[in-house]
């Protein structure tokens, strides 16, 4: 009809409008805002964590045992490193007197008379050379007289056929002849009786040899003149 007006329709709210996402308002930009707030926290929350657990870590040696007294020989070396035959405390005063090479195998076969192995090829008899480097350290007045410095090598044979030992010097010491075969029956009587059912061995034969050398008289501190 003329003259007629067209229906008028309200204009959609602001509240409708951010229903449908069309609105502009302010909340939108503040999304972003705080995500960048979270990841800052975040950031920070880690810068300060990181260095108080490296200050506050565990070691690793608070649990670890302090040396005691029973550790150490009283001229400061562990127990642990003691040659062969030696107690704690005894070191210094018997290493004045003479010095043992480590323990050489020589020889390992079926017998005695038989040709076999040397060296890194024989299996060790560790209780045997233990005591002879004791028998040794413990008769250093056996030692030859000669009034002057000089070394034996003290040749310990084992012969599990047999079930007997025996020392005797070497070729290849300084000292031989009477006096050398004296010390070496000296140090023999002190070596103690084989267990021979508990030594593990893979051979039935062993020569076992042990260079001991002796200061000349009066050489070391304190020490009483041995070789007269």
């Amino acid at each position: 009809m003329a003259g007629s007006t067209r229906p008028s329709f309200p204009a959609p709210s602001e509240p409708s409008l951010r229903r449908l996402g069309v609105g502009g308002g302010g909340g939108g930009g503040d999304r972003p805002l705080r995500a960048q707030l979270v990841v800052a926290l975040m950031v920070i929350v880690v810068l300060l964590a990181v260095p108080l657990y490296l200050w506050r870590r565990p070691s690793g040696t608070e649990n670890a045992p302090a040396n005691s007294a029973g550790d150490a020989s009283p001229d400061g070396v562990a127990s642990g490193n003691l040659p062969p035959g030696v107690a704690p405390g005894d070191a210094a005063a018997e290493d004045e007197r003479v010095k043992l090479a480590p323990a050489e195998r020589v020889k390992c076969s079926a017998a005695a008379n038989s040709k076999g192995q040397e060296g890194e090829l024989c299996d060790r008899i560790e209780v045997l050379e233990a005591a002879l480097a004791k028998a040794i350290r413990d008769n250093v007045d056996c030692a030859p007289r000669t009034g002057k410095q000089g070394n034996l090598n003290y040749v310990l044979s084992i012969d599990f056929n047999a079930k007997k030992v025996h020392v005797f010097p070497g070729k290849s010491g300084e000292w031989r002849g009477p006096q050398a075969r004296k010390a070496a029956e000296c140090v023999k009587r002190s070596l103690p009786a084989p267990e021979w059912d508990k030594l593990k061995h893979q051979y039935r034969y062993y020569l076992v040899a042990i260079l001991a050398t002796y200061p000349a008289p009066g050489s070391a501190p304190g020490s009483a003149p041995l070789f007269e």
